[in-house]
Order: C-alpha cells, then structure tokens, then sequence
C-alpha cells in the first residue's frame, strides 16, 4: 500500500501538529504514517479521515499488482 496521508494532509491546510494532537501521536509519528513507515491504527486512522474530510479508503493507494 502507498500511503496518500501526506498529500491529504498538504491539502487540507491543517497544521500536522494540529492533526498530531488530535490523533494523540506526536508528530514524527504521524510522519511515519505519512511515509508509510509504519501503518496507522485502524481507530486513528478513522479520526484522521473525519479530519482531513475524506473517506478512510483514502488514506492509502493500492499498489499495482497481483491481487491474490
């Protein structure tokens, strides 16, 4: 999976701070979660989503590939 969380966070014009505070992360874990070097938990990840004002489905990209 690719994460799209920074490019969402850019877009949305929210200090990461400000998101970090809300996620309770600090914010070099939130930058980890944007480069995809650790995933989000399943319950921040629907915070995040209300927050940046999408669907939880797009904070992540499929990567090109098998699908089984």
């Amino acid at each position: 999976m690719i994460s799209r969380i920074g490019e969402l966070i850019i877009n949305s014009g929210l200090k990461k701070s400000f998101i970090a505070d809300k996620l309770e992360v600090s914010v070099k874990q939130l930058r980890n979660y944007e480069t995809g070097h650790s995933l989000i938990p399943i319950d921040k990840a629907f915070v995040l989503a209300e927050l940046l004002n999408v669907k939880i489905e797009d904070l992540y990209e499929r990567e090109n590939g098998p699908t089984n």
